[in-house]
């Protein structure tokens, strides 16, 4: 290969550019750490050797944002070294089911259904709704495409029982009830990642039901695909179009294959070590939402937030997905050593 970049294939040319990305992510913290260390020295001695108080004051003030920012540009190097899951990049399927509690649950299957969406927002993501069974604020089920770079490995540890504690409305004797939702987040398949062959599939078609225009019931427009070797089924009935319909029910089976493929990968590969963050499956109790007390509890890394308000608007959801990304990347490293 000639050294003119000009010469390189559009392939190529994607694969330097990507190359030349991963390894700025580690060169400019590592930059940036060696200009606090140094930074970090000069306080240091400022702070034993000045008489003035106000400042050594001033010093010490500095030096504990200094050292805040060497935790960030360390997790930002480690997070750089570690290897790279394709899937993390891209967007995500996401699907809400309310669990045990009746109507609680899913009146907290729409709240967080609405803290997902807007933390998208926040976030410059797309959220579209692919299919949902919903009635005012009680959302049964939903399943959403979440696109932009980096959701999935943003939204991947959101996986899991969600338990919401809460003295619901209906309560006449101020009982705290407690209600379950179940989230599950899926890397969002392309063709290049996974690839089903017709024959393997079967396809039914049958009349919507439940709430809807004149197409629910006179026309065969809901559609079930069944991937046969697996046996997995997935089934959509949200657009008037039998076509749009199928395209809709695929993607979630392209996703719901993928994912299976990679938690299979995953699963040979870390069967050594049990992880502290779990292993993202929608069976395992995850986090724990306390109203009375306005807690938000993440079992898996024993963290207690007490800004409920935060959280369920969407805001402060990210101090939670940062520290379990810290934790899952220490896991990574455990793994690695």
């Amino acid at each position: 290969m000639s050294g003119d970049i000009s010469d390189l294939g559009r392939e190529e040319l994607a694969k330097v550019s990507k190359d030349f990305s991963d390894t700025g992510q580690i060169v400019l913290p590592y930059n940036r750490l060696l200009e606090l260390y140094g930074e970090l020295t000069e306080l240091q001695q400022m702070i034993d050797e000045s008489k003035d108080q106000s400042l050594r004051t001033l010093a010490l003030e500095e030096r504990q944002v200094a050292l805040e920012d060497v935790a960030e540009a360390e997790r930002q190097i480690i997070n750089g070294l570690l290897p790279k899951d394709q899937a993390e990049s891209g967007g995500a399927i996401l699907e809400i089911r309310a669990g045990t509690g009746g109507d609680e649950a899913s009146l907290f299957s729409g709240e967080l259904l609405r803290m997902y969406e807007r933390h998208s927002q926040l976030r410059g993501w797309k959220f579209n709704t692919i299919s949902s069974l919903e009635e005012g604020d009680r959302v049964k089920e939903a399943t959403v495409e979440v696109s932009g770079r980096g959701v999935f490995g943003a939204l991947m540890f959101e996986s899991g029982v969600h338990r919401v504690q809460r003295v619901p409305a209906t309560e006449t004797q101020g009982r705290i009830h407690t209600s379950t939702v179940t989230v599950a987040v899926l890397p969002q398949a392309t063709d290049v990642h996974i690839e089903v062959r017709e024959s393997d599939l079967r396809i039914d078609v049958f009349r919507a039901s439940g709430k809807g225009g004149q197409h629910v019931n006179t026309t065969d427009s809901a559609v079930r695909i069944t991937h046969l070797p697996t046996g997995l089924a997935v089934e959509n009935q949200q657009e008037r179009s039998q076509l749009r319909n199928k395209e809709k029910a695929m993607q979630i089976l392209r996703a719901r294959l993928y994912d299976m493929e990679r938690q299979k990968l995953d699963n040979e590969r870390r069967a050594s070590r049990n992880r502290l963050i779990g292993t993202g499956d929608r069976s395992e109790k995850c986090r724990t939402y306390n109203f009375a007390q306005s807690r938000v509890t993440d079992h898996r890394i024993n963290l207690s937030l007490y800004d409920l308000e935060g959280i369920m608007s969407g805001v402060s959801l990210q101090s939670i997905i940062d520290r379990l990304r810290i934790q899952h990347d220490l896991d990574e490293l455990a793994d690695m050593s």
